[in-house]
């Protein structure tokens, strides 16, 4: 045992070594739909039972020994952390389970408590919540390293498989915790976005272990071209802004396309970013803008970034323009000086342009540090291999506020300088890469008939069209299988505070209860 320590001290010590001061590379943001986080300060929370015990706080976290490969159990356990607590737990209620799926679950504690959608599910149903972290984010690694070796056994089948040993095999650290795995107690899997979607292919794929689900803007079908990620925002957004973007950016295509070197040079100059060698570099450059929308919920003010930038481009000497917009000449200089005044500093800081928005430097260490802690490059394995997701503008024959000069290539490039080697019989393999017609297969996407699994989404989420409300699917759900719509963003039917800003949230959120109670009800333990 003592050697082990030794062992493992010195490895983590070389992975501390192998680690750069800072890391540089592009500053883009990586197409991730994160779970909202919310601030909630633990040390203003004494925790306690129904019956009055005191409980451990609400970050105080846990370890599972959870298997490295389901496929191969002799490769043995990692460490995988994760939260929990039975305040409101009583005899035959719920284990209501959660991963915020492709994050350091540390900050995530908040779901635990009825100040999120599981906490009041488990306040009304007397049940017991945990936050378990996705492997190979946070604390809970396989390996020590995120290298392309290590990242073989990160998969969606092996998150899947992670929740179902998880609910198996757990003694949680409650009162007969040892005695409520499934077919003992009740399980609820609920999740958000990416764990949204492992909900529903939980569910599907592993029918019987999870009583019911929740699964709110589960991106639950995989989309390499995925140009509808802007199709919400251009339809919710301030109309004057959406038509002004949509005439920029077909000049900024026709411009680009036109291989004037003076004029191409001219146009990113506009905007500060002559220095960027790469067409297509500048392209997705002027996406940073719209991820923005992301960051929106029902309480979100006027004063949220989005919103500022809109109002950079649409308020001229205090009037803003009508729904047509002030047209290409104002807008094109109002976006360029946008990011000259302010937003290039934002997201860049000193970094000269090529560091920060080029990605054609292969030989730049970055692609490839493979230290722990990198979320991003966690999420870009599954992106990859798996999801695809890759932003990009729409069909010619559809509006666009994105420029159509990005495509997959541009995302599928990167991925081969993150993970050399990685994709080298992708040439010769019938298996596509990014694989996501086999997800879709595997877990029937958009057509899943799990029962008892609640689709919850909102109209202004950017990730909709990879949701079951998206305007492509068929699917219109069932009794046993509820979709609800709100007005709501990305994932906003998880926090109560958005319900009170909200009346058709909280109606999401109120009938989502009322069939966990229904359900809950019907439920009988099948092992003894």
């Amino acid at each position: 045992m003592l050697f082990f320590s030794i062992a493992l001290a010195v490895a983590l010590l070389q992975s501390a070594a192998a680690r750069p001061f800072r890391a540089k590379g592009p500053a883009v943001r990586l197409p991730k739909p994160p779970v909202p986080h919310l601030e909630l300060d633990s040390q203003n929370f004494p925790v306690s039972s129904r019956n009055g015990t005191q409980l451990p706080p609400y970050d105080y976290s846990y370890s599972f020994q959870q298997l490295i490969d389901h496929n191969n159990p002799s490769l043995g356990t990692f460490r995988q952390r994760y939260w929990h607590t039975y305040e409101f737990y009583e005899p035959d209620g719920p284990i209501i389970l959660f991963t915020p799926g492709e994050t350091d679950a540390s900050a995530y504690w908040s779901y635990l408590t009825n100040s999120t959608l599981n906490g009041r599910i488990a306040q009304e149903l007397n049940g017991a919540t945990v936050v378990l972290e996705h492997r190979f984010f946070g604390d809970s690694n396989p390996y020590q390293n995120l290298s392309v070796e290590s990242l073989r056994v990160h998969t969606v089948e092996q998150a899947i498989q992670d929740l179902v040993y998880f609910a198996q095999n757990v003694h949680l650290p409650m009162p007969s915790g040892d005695q409520v795995a499934p077919g003992k107690a009740p399980w609820i899997l609920i999740g958000g976005s990416y764990s949204g979607a492992l909900t529903s292919y939980t569910m599907s794929s592993n029918p019987g272990v999870f009583h019911a689900g929740y699964a709110s803007s589960a991106v639950v079908q995989a989309i390499v071209d995925f140009w509808g990620y802007f199709e919400p925002i251009r339809q919710a957004m301030p109309a004057n802004c959406s038509a002004d973007l949509e005439t920029v950016i077909a000049h900024v295509d026709s411009v680009l396309a036109s291989n004037d070197s003076a004029q191409i040079n001219t146009l990113k100059s506009t905007f500060g970013l002559e220095g960027l060698s790469h067409s297509d570099d500048f392209a997705a450059a002027l996406q940073e803008n719209l991820l923005a929308w992301q960051d929106l919920q029902p309480d979100s003010g006027p004063g949220s970034d989005f919103f500022q930038f809109c109002d950079a481009l649409e308020v001229k000497n205090g009037v803003s323009a009508s729904a047509s917009g002030w047209g290409l000449d104002h807008a094109l200089q109002a976006w360029g000086n946008f990011w000259k005044s302010s937003y290039y500093r934002q997201i860049c800081g000193s970094d000269d342009v090529e560091t920060c928005l080029g990605t054609y430097d292969a030989t730049n260490p970055f692609w490839t540090y493979d230290y722990l802690g990198q979320t991003d490059r966690s999420w870009q394995w599954l992106l990859c291999n798996e999801f695809g997701f890759y932003f990009d503008g729409a069909p010619a024959t559809h509006p666009t506020i994105a420029s159509r000069l990005i495509t997959p290539a541009y995302g599928e490039r990167q991925c081969g300088y993150r993970f050399p080697g990685a994709f080298a019989a992708e040439t010769t393999s019938v298996i596509e890469v990014p694989n996501a017609r086999g997800v879709n297969s595997a877990y029937q996407g958009w057509n899943t008939t799990a029962e008892r699994l609640i689709f919850a989404n909102g109209i202004n989420d950017p990730w909709r069209e990879a949701t079951v409300a998206a305007d492509g699917s068929t699917s219109t759900g069932s009794d046993l299988q509820p979709h609800l719509l709100s007005d709501g963003f990305h994932c906003s039917d998880l926090s109560i505070g958005e319900g009170k800003a909200s009346a058709k949230v909280k109606s999401v959120q109120d009938t989502a209860v009322a069939y966990m109670q229904k359900w809950h009800a019907e439920w009988a333990p099948s092992a003894s």
